[in-house]
């Protein structure tokens, strides 16, 4: 077939060269090279399409796959390397079309591979999908819907896509399948053959529910779909009867809510916000860095719900995890934005691009948080994947802010409607080189009253576009909810009614325990960067100042260290030396560079100071272990390895919560011994044949150790604020303490030159002291104050060896 229309593929090269541009994506064994040279490769499409094939031709060129319209030499025969799933439609109803060849090949290939033991050959299903756009849920005959029905379509219907969505194509390739492992496993039969089809159609329709998402329900059907709901209609009739209206008052005020969250999404603004956003990331950014992305596809393959629960730094994060999700291949999430950003212009078009509003409190309206949940409950109803921040709003300090619940409530009394398909969290770790808001976060925690957002601000970041280093975007390890509620609620399939789900005794507990699991998950798959560690490092400093060659060197330390005992397998660590980190910081002035005769001085002025803090404390998480083995060698002449892993042990089980921390005692006790290992092979530490550690007598090297040890010091300040206030003043009201805690806490900051929000945040201290509460350390009398236990002595002596003598004496004064 392919010789015959040679000549006819040759005249179409140019007309589709002009209109189509084909997206690729890859799934990891196309793009890391895993397919073997030796043995010959295949491709399996959906239509026997010429446009699809020349848009196959172009993808493989890009990724460097061979030539769809080669032949290939099988046991001395040449082969065409296409198989086709299905012909084009007729155009004409009363013409029936032939069926492919593609099970005749799929069995002719089983059949080489039975008479060749050597043989192996690789099929990739390559999947053309024109335009991403979505089918809707009414049969309407507009030039949308007849152009995103494409199955199997007429080769005038054909034309048409091409010429009206060419320019939006997408090409995805799947992982191969053997043709070794099909003829060893299934046979090499006619039947193997068939079920090889079955199993490459159905790939494919799950490939394209993933791109373009489930059938598109209008706005108006969607406000028709909940005032019938019955949680819905029940409340109208008790709301009207309360207040003594008539029905049809409050069901007008339930349409105004409905009309105030929902989104509206449209494909054409996806597709033209794609451009958009492709255009400001250029200009931006110097690249966007995505991590461990299959994961995404292989949810949205597998018929997964999926539940975006992204960190939140920036409004810039709305667009850049949408912006990465649909070059993954996928269809965009329905995003939960503040109400906030419900202004005009943008308002409008984030609701075009699938954002649902959502106001910052429900409480005490009753009405308006149903019709939300409810609203909630039909996107996962009707398959649409959602996006939403657990934190609730932007940390203005960098650090991950303490979950809100309800959504994860909202989203687990979805399930207790009985929805048959898996619901998946995706953790996602946001990080910047450059937050544009960091300057407005220091005015705000310094007092400022929070400014509303409006188009001016809109312009005015246009205006201050600027080259902002590189993004971040890592996908975490997924948690299924269903397999969540299963380990820890066993019988809470007892509580389903799909008519109107409750909340049992058992959901607030659990929406906790998973809200800590979300952000732990976060912060695992921190991603590490230049700005974010020379931050960290410049910071440990008493003058925020170190010599280029010294920063440089405890750069290339910092980055080698958690090379050797990473804080986990989902961190990613950047490739490049200390030296061209550097580089890249110093062409994005964040620091200053001073020459005198000796050489160059990188320092921070008082202002990078503040900013700087910010992207320290996205990634001090990652070395809070690190940090304590260092201090606990730098304060103590010689240490046993239990002692050392008892330490670190007992301060991580405290600063979980804090920090969103991962480690189990297990995980502590091994990091620590590799990090041990790692000092021991940099000659920093040594340990005796009795098994104490202590440092070497170098004192280059123990220049290394007190940086990495300083990075820890504030904490280790605020648990001695605490056990020292707890040991005068027990027996205290919580109250009480959390005031005198903070109020000595602003004292250190002033003496200290500790210009840090979250050490003086009161939040953040009731935090640690519930910790300590709940560790045992802190306990109760019959007062219900809070007093010192037998063990608060064993935590405050490892403090007080951790904190400067002076910084002591200024909390017992």
């Amino acid at each position: 077939m392919l010789a015959i229309h040679k000549l006819f593929y040759l005249l179409l090269r140019l007309p589709m060269r002009l209109l189509v541009n084909c997206k690729v994506v890859a799934d990891n064994i196309i793009n890391s090279g895993q397919l073997s040279p030796e043995q010959p490769v295949f491709y399996i499409l959906r239509h026997q399409s010429a446009s699809d094939v020349l848009s196959l031709r172009t993808a493989c060129k890009k990724a460097n796959l061979p030539d769809p319209l080669e032949k290939v030499q099988v046991n001395g025969q040449a082969l065409s390397r296409l198989l086709f799933l299905e012909k084009p439609t007729a155009l004409f109803h009363w013409r029936k079309p032939n069926k492919t060849t593609a099970i005749a090949q799929g069995f002719e290939l089983l059949n080489a591979h039975a008479k060749d033991e050597n043989l192996d050959a690789q099929l990739i299903p390559a999947n053309v999908i024109w335009g991403r756009t979505p089918t809707k849920e009414k049969n309407t005959t507009n030039v949308g819907n007849l152009l995103a029905d494409q199955e199997s379509p007429t080769w005038l219907r054909k034309f048409f896509i091409v010429l009206f969505l060419g320019r939006h194509t997408m090409v995805r390739f799947s992982e191969a399948i053997s043709f070794r492992h099909m003829a060893d496993k299934h046979g090499s039969d006619e039947s193997s053959a068939r079920k090889l089809m079955r199993i490459a159609r159905f790939h494919f329709h799950r490939q394209i529910i993933a791109a373009t998402g489930p059938r598109l329900m209008h706005r108006q059907q969607m406000f028709e779909t909940l005032l019938v709901n019955p949680s819905i209609k029940r409340l109208i009739t008790d709301e009207a009867k309360n207040k003594s209206v008539s029905e049809a008052e409050i069901k007008k005020q339930a349409l105004a809510i409905m009309d105030e969250i929902a989104g509206d999404y449209r494909d054409v603004t996806v597709r033209f916000g794609e451009r958009i956003l492709g255009w400001l990331w250029n200009r931006l950014y110097n690249g966007i860095e995505v991590s461990k992305a299959e994961r995404l596809r292989n949810l949205a393959q597998e018929g997964h719900e999926i539940i975006y629960v992204p960190c939140h730094r920036s409004h810039m994060d709305y667009l850049l995890l949408t912006y990465v999700i649909f070059q993954q291949g996928l269809v965009t999430p329905r995003i939960a934005a503040g109400i906030n950003l419900n202004f005009w212009p943008a308002g409008p078009i984030f609701r075009k691009a699938g954002a649902f509003f959502i106001r910052r409190s429900f409480k005490g309206n009753r009405l308006y948080s149903t019709i939300f949940r409810e609203y909630l409950g039909l996107l996962f109803e009707r398959g649409y994947s959602v996006k939403y921040y657990s934190e609730g709003g932007r940390s203005r300090t960098g650090r991950l802010l303490s979950p809100k619940t309800g959504m994860l409530a909202m989203t687990i009394q979805s399930l207790l409607r009985g929805i048959d398909r898996p619901l998946t969290l995706v953790p996602v770790y946001l990080g910047y080189e450059h937050v544009m808001e960091v300057g407005t976060y220091h005015k705000e925690l310094s007092g400022s009253q929070k400014k509303g957002e409006s188009i001016f601000g809109v312009f005015k970041a246009i205006r201050n576009l600027r080259n902002y280093g590189k993004g971040y975007v890592n996908f975490g390890e997924p948690i299924n909810i269903n397999q969540f509620l299963n380990k820890e609620v066993p019988d809470w399939k007892q509580a389903i009614d799909p008519i109107d789900p409750q909340k049992p005794k058992w959901l607030t507990p659990s929406v906790n325990t998973l809200a800590h699991q979300v952000m732990t998950s976060i912060n695992q798959c921190a991603a590490l960067n230049g700005v974010a560690l020379i931050s960290l490092i410049l910071h440990a400093t008493d003058n925020k100042a170190l010599t280029k060659s010294e920063l440089i060197t405890q750069l290339d330390f910092f980055l080698a260290l958690q090379r050797a005992a990473p804080y986990h397998a989902e961190l990613t660590i950047p490739q490049e030396t200390g030296a061209e980190l550097l580089a890249h910081v110093i062409t994005l002035n964040k620091v200053t560079i001073n020459q005198d005769s000796f050489g160059e001085i990188v320092s921070l002025t008082d202002s990078a100071i503040l900013e700087l803090r910010y992207y320290r404390n996205n990634i001090l998480h990652t070395f809070i272990v690190p940090s304590l083995v260092c201090r606990l060698l730098e304060r103590n002449a010689k240490i046993s390895q239990d002692d050392l892993v008892t330490q670190i042990q007992r301060f991580v089980e405290l600063l979980k919560t804090d920090l969103f921390l991962w480690q189990s005692p297990d995980d502590v006790s091994s990091q620590v011994e590799d990090i041990c290992q790692f000092l021991t092979s940099q000659e920093i530490a040594k340990q005796t044949k009795a098994g104490f550690w202590s440092l070497s007598n170098d004192s280059e090297t123990h220049a290394k150790v007190r940086l990495i040890a300083e990075c820890v010091s504030e904490t280790m300040q605020r648990f001695a604020i605490i056990t020292t206030l707890l040991g005068r003043l027990s027996p205290v009201a919580k109250s009480e303490l959390d005031d005198k805690v903070v109020a000595i806490a602003q004292r250190l900051s002033v003496l200290n030159n500790i210009n840090a929000p979250e050490f003086i945040d009161k939040k953040a201290q009731s935090t640690l002291i519930l910790a300590m509460k709940e560790k045992g350390y802190i306990v109760t009398d019959e007062d219900d104050k809070l007093i010192d236990s037998s063990t608060l002595g064993l935590l405050k002596g490892s403090v007080s060896n951790l904190v400067d003598i002076e910084v002591l004496q200024s909390i017992m004064r």
